[in-house]
């Protein structure tokens, strides 16, 4: 090669690079900030590890796809950012499809990368194929199909802005193996954008929204997890103390507010307390902050705040008069909308109002635990509660013990709770702990779970064990589908059917199979100095908790009654 041409060369290497489908992807998420992936190779992602293997990002090797969605999902909702999982085609994908409609629920940033079989191959029913694509249409925010490595260059950017811009929710990216394998060359690396904050706060409509609360008697404030989202926790207690409007949350929008701070009602809705469920219902205005009306929070949709004008404030348009009419909306950030209000409402004592919030909170104080039964779950909460920080994150599984937790835990900061609110996920427990220990290495996480839940995703003490992570999993072992069971009594004449267990694992044992250690306060003579030991420790424990098989969660409203209606 002659010099001139030597030159032209070095200057195309410089300017221009060459790089495969797979290395695109490993290096765009580099650039993203990704520093953790949870998931299994096979055969149709497996570009993506050859590449993955000399890349800063860590790989955890779960057990099962599942539980790939599920950390990734736990290192989401504890800090707020995309976070990514990795599957093959076939099995892998299909295995993934609970995390990624639990994500979609719930409104968790989450982009999975699945592989799949070669383009050509795409529709030959070939080895491990399946549509991902069409499977996860309606589960997710977006979904993608690669059909060229410089698609991708395009797809990722564009799949991370989605994932986290607006409302946020999963995506999915399938990824043929030949597109990992094919080469492009290109001169730069595309942006990432930041997230975009929906501004759309009309100033007339404010002013309505201002002089509805300000001229009402009786305002409530419901929020959810859009507030937590938003990060206008701040602005909410802001706007609630200047108004004196007392405040009542979902399941999921734990944390947002001290659950002592006194214009705090508690969580609404099926397991509530009464306070808030009485005192929504006598409300004149319902101001909805990032609250969707789900059907646990709402009891009998009809019956719920219908002598109340609603102003419904939320990022997603869709949700906006879906279940419940409003009187007034903003579709909108929260932020920049409370941002706006707060300036218009004016200081209101609400005496009359705020005596009766009082009066009620006096009367109906919350669940208290019978303390000769020294393993009821509401005096174990209690006791873990005194032993731990209060930035200690807290993961559930899906049951009994999840609302118990909701209803006694005293959460007093955001993201301190990780549960699964829409889809009631059984399983999502463990493998969510793992999540947030990950990325939040300086914080103990306690995950709470049942017997049932557990053997969802027990395969995963395998990777707990490997990963050595900060987590207590606290075990409320009845032996029973505890909330199945406690409906059969109440509802359906105590007919007893497939909510016992007659086969009782060792559960302690068994996590010492897995390489964890274990305790079993069953056994012990001292339990809670036993338990108080067990979560000082910096290394992953089990604690197996004997509860009655007998014990129910109330108060509780009964499926399809109005929150009014309250048994237990």
């Amino acid at each position: 090669m002659n010099p001139a041409g030597f030159f032209v060369l070095l200057i195309f290497i410089i300017l221009f690079m060459k790089q495969t489908g797979a290395e695109i992807i490993i290096r765009l998420l580099e650039r993203k900030g990704i520093e953790i992936i949870a998931g299994i190779p096979g055969s149709a992602n497996l570009p993506l590890y050859k590449v993955l293997h000399d890349s800063s990002i860590k790989h955890v090797l779960v057990r099962h796809e599942q539980a790939a969605g599920f950390i990734a999902q736990g290192m989401a909702r504890s800090t707020g950012k995309a976070a990514v999982c990795f599957a093959t085609s076939g099995p892998g994908a299909t295995n993934l499809l609970t995390a990624i409609a639990d994500a979609k629920l719930d409104s968790v940033p989450v982009v999975a990368f699945t592989g799949q079989v070669a383009t050509t191959l795409i529709g030959t029913d070939a080895f491990q194929e399946i549509d991902t694509y069409g499977l996860t249409i309606p589960i997710t925010k977006h979904n993608f199909l690669a059909h060229s490595a410089e698609e991708l260059l395009e797809i990722i950017p564009e799949a991370f802005n989605i994932a986290e811009s607006g409302r946020p929710g999963p995506v999915v990216i399938d990824v043929p193996r030949d597109v990992q394998l094919q080469e492009h060359t290109f001169e730069k690396w595309p942006d990432f954008k930041e997230r975009q904050v929906i501004n759309n706060v009309d100033k007339d409509n404010l002013a309505k929204i201002a002089e509805v609360i300000n001229t009402s008697l009786r305002p409530v404030i419901l929020f959810g997890a859009g507030i937590i989202e938003a990060s206008t926790e701040n602005e909410l207690l802001q706007l609630a103390e200047k108004n004196n409007i007392p405040m009542a949350s979902t399941l999921r929008g734990l944390g947002a507010i001290d659950p002592s701070h006194p214009l705090y009602l508690g969580m609404l809705g099926m397991h509530g307390t009464r306070t808030a469920n009485q005192l929504i219902e006598q409300a004149d205005v319902v101001l909805a902050l990032g609250f969707r009306f789900d059907d646990r929070a709402t009891g009998k949709v009809s019956e719920f705040c219908k002598n109340a004008r609603i102003i419904h404030v939320d990022i997603d348009n869709a949700e906006i008069g879906k279940i419940k009419p409003a009187l007034l909306n903003i579709n909108a950030d929260l932020n920049p909308f409370l941002y706006s209000l707060l300036p218009l409402l004016r200081h209101d004592d609400r005496k009359t109002w705020i005596e009766q919030v009082f009066d009620s909170k006096k009367h109906n104080r919350s669940l208290n635990a019978p303390y000769n039964d020294i393993f009821h779950p509401v005096r174990i909460i209690d006791e873990v509660s005194s032993m731990v920080p209060s930035d200690t994150i807290i993961t559930t599984d899906v049951g009994q013990h999840q609302m118990w937790v909701a209803m006694r835990y005293p959460f007093r900061k955001s993201r301190t709770l990780l549960t699964s609110g829409g889809l009631g996920t059984m399983g999502f427990g463990v493998p969510a702990a793992i999540g947030a220990a990950l990325a939040n290495p300086d914080k103990k996480i306690i995950c709470f779970s049942g017997d049932g839940s557990l053997l969802m995703n027990i395969q995963e003490m395998a990777t707990i064990a490997e990963q050595q992570p900060n987590i207590a999993i606290l075990l409320f072992n009845n032996g029973h589908l505890g909330l199945v069971r406690q409906q059969q009594e109440l509802f359906y004449d105590k007919k007893f059917i497939a909510s016992k267990f007659y086969a009782l694992p060792d559960f302690p044992n068994i996590a010492r199979a897995f390489g964890l250690k274990a305790f079993d306060l069953a056994t012990e003579e001292q339990p809670y100095e036993i338990l108080k030991k067990a979560l000082e420790l910096k290394e992953p424990v089990f604690i197996n908790i004997p509860i009655n098989s007998s014990e129910n969660v109330f108060p509780m409203v009964p499926p399809g009654s109005a929150n009014k209606i309250m048994i237990g």
